[in-house]
């Protein structure tokens, strides 16, 4: 007898999320705990922070949104025109 897939309400927002391990050495997040603490962010929020910067400093868009909007952006048709007579 074959199972049947079980709904589970939240199957699609955990689509869109990876997870992956990242090591740290004990000084790095020994700091990194220092910081969740005195800033009151999880290390999620921290990790979502930084990496974002991360992306933001290598012209990488974050958001889809933007990405889409780069996407526009690169294409010559987009571009004002010149104003004749200038």
């Amino acid at each position: 007898m074959a199972k049947r897939p079980q709904h589970r309400p939240d199957a699609g927002r955990r689509a869109a999320q990876v997870r992956k391990l990242i090591e740290f050495d004990a000084e790095s997040w020994h700091a990194l705990r220092l910081l969740s603490g005195d800033s009151l962010k999880s290390l999620q929020e921290l990790a979502d922070e930084a990496f974002g910067d991360l992306l933001k400093k290598h012209g990488r868009p974050v958001t889809l949104k933007q990405a889409l909007k780069e996407s526009l952006r690169r294409q010559p048709a987009n571009d004002p025109r010149p104003k004749r007579g200038q």
